[in-house]
């Protein structure tokens, strides 16, 4: 399949930067970092689906350059912006092949925010335009990257309410508490692709294939990462109307007498559904399955519609007491809430649970447009800045570090700041820090080449990027 055009993949200001660097410029050096935003480390994901995807052996043709030439004379009106010739000469002298050198922390790395996870910069002296004209493209990394983050910190949350509340030896389930339910929400195909494969590196359970199949074809996954299991929609629920309710409930379990199964349970009363359906005439044949089924309300305050059902659940069909002292279902029970589920809510559920002396074992969530949607490039934070470049034959060092007025006419530093010179990420007891390159010589550079020249290097396989993640 032919790739789309590379060289209309920046922003449109970029076209005219090959003028308006300073006479003498043969290199830029730029980073990537996350400088902060709603948690203090970030999950390095995504680099190498881009490299594969865009960058990787050549990475345009004559076909492009041409297509390019007609297309930006209109958007700018004028002749003078975007010269061709600068793509020519790569095609000419490299058969297309980028002429730069990109060196990155592993991917699945959790590193403290305001740290440089990737570098950039040209390794032939004609192409310094080259370098930040890819910034539109890589800066993208921000999505994949605060997906693998913000699953990876609700990981966190149910991990310390296992810890707590959940029967000891039940935390191998913590890997499908939390589903991707995302498919349908997200903005793109490739949205679901990269916002689902970083949800796979924390947890397993997930309907959005993209993410499996992204996984698959970029970091040759072995074998598919993403598990399901079959569950009903309203569309089921609700076809022998509200009289019909109970034979639908009742169909879905002779239709899958073993294993995991879902259904939706709200599409007219969930209280009743849990109490006299699920609770009273279904009962039997639920005990009796060799497997789990999973109740599912999806409308209402889920704080408040929780604590209703579980306590029907309980009184219908009994509870242990773990070791811990909170309350269990029997193993053929569980709910899943997948409604107005975020990072806070979730944090709060489970608090409640606790409150409430109801394991956290007992519930498993879905969660769509909060974990793959409901982010943004400010999530994090990210930013990519050049921090040296060759003016003249000398490497200097550039930065910015501006001042800024609050609200209240303060003056003050940015958190903009940016670093200056060439740099290395490195260990210092166990902790990333970023410093220049002539410092700390005696500790090993985090950064990896990862692409130099049109070639791939240090590729990972997406086993190897959760194991980075567990770490």
């Amino acid at each position: 399949m032919q790739r789309d055009n590379l060289i209309l993949m920046a922003d449109a200001y970029k076209y005219a930067h090959h003028k308006l660097y300073y006479p003498g410029t043969t290199q830029i050096y730029s980073y990537l970092e996350s400088r902060g935003g709603m948690f203090n480390e970030t999950i390095f994901f995504g680099l190498q689906y881009f490299l594969k995807e865009y960058l990787q052996g050549p990475a345009f043709t004559q076909n492009d350059i041409d297509e390019a030439d007609g297309f930006l004379k209109q958007v700018f009106g004028r002749d003078d912006v975007f010269d061709k010739a600068k793509f020519q000469y790569i095609l000419d002298k490299y058969d297309g092949r980028l002429p730069v050198k990109i060196k990155a922390v592993a991917e699945g790395t959790a590193v403290p925010t305001s740290n440089v996870l990737m570098t950039i910069e040209n390794t032939d002296a004609e192409c310094y335009w080259l370098t930040n004209f890819l910034e539109t493209l890589l800066m993208q990394l921000w999505y994949p990257s605060t997906v693998a983050t913000l699953s990876n910190q609700i990981r966190k949350v149910v991990t310390q309410y296992y810890n707590e509340t959940a029967t000891e030896g039940s935390d191998a389930g913590i890997d499908f508490v939390l589903n991707d339910f995302g498919f349908r929400g997200v903005s793109s195909m490739e949205s679901a692709k990269l916002g689902g494969a970083a949800h796979l590196l924390n947890f397993k359970g997930s309907d959005n294939l993209a993410g499996s199949v992204m996984a698959m074809q970029y970091y040759d996954a072995g074998h598919v990462h993403g598990m399901s299991i079959p569950a009903t929609e309203h569309s089921i629920c609700t076809l022998l109307g509200k009289e019909g309710e109970q034979e639908v409930f009742r169909h879905v379990l002779k239709t899958f007498p073993t294993g995991t199964i879902a259904c939706v349970s709200d599409s007219y009363n969930i209280f009743r559904a849990c109490e006299e359906y699920w609770g009273e005439e279904l009962k039997a044949e639920i005990l009796n399955r060799k497997g789990t089924l999973v109740i599912r309300p999806d409308s209402g305050d889920p704080v408040m519609t929780l604590l209703a059902i579980f306590e029907i659940l309980f009184k219908k069909f009994g509870y242990t007491v773990n070791e811990k002292g909170y309350k269990v279902l029997p193993p053929q029970l569980r709910v899943i809430q997948g409604d107005g589920v975020n990072y806070e809510a979730i944090k709060g559920l489970y608090q409640t649970l606790k409150e409430n002396h109801i394991s956290a074992e007992n519930l498993v969530l879905g969660m769509g447009g909060a974990l793959l949607q409901k982010v943004d490039r400010d999530t994090q934070r990210f930013a990519i800045k050049c921090s040296s470049a060759v003016l003249n034959g000398n490497q200097v060092n550039v930065e910015k570090a501006p001042t800024e007025m609050d609200a209240e006419g303060n003056i003050t530093g940015s958190f903009k700041k940016s670093k200056g010179g060439r740099l290395k990420l490195v260990k210092i007891n166990g902790i990333f820090k970023t410093v220049r390159q002539q410092q700390n010589p005696e500790l090993p550079d985090q950064l990896q080449t990862v692409f130099e020249n049109g070639e791939l290097y240090n590729t990972l396989t997406f086993g190897q990027v959760i194991e980075n993640t567990k770490a």
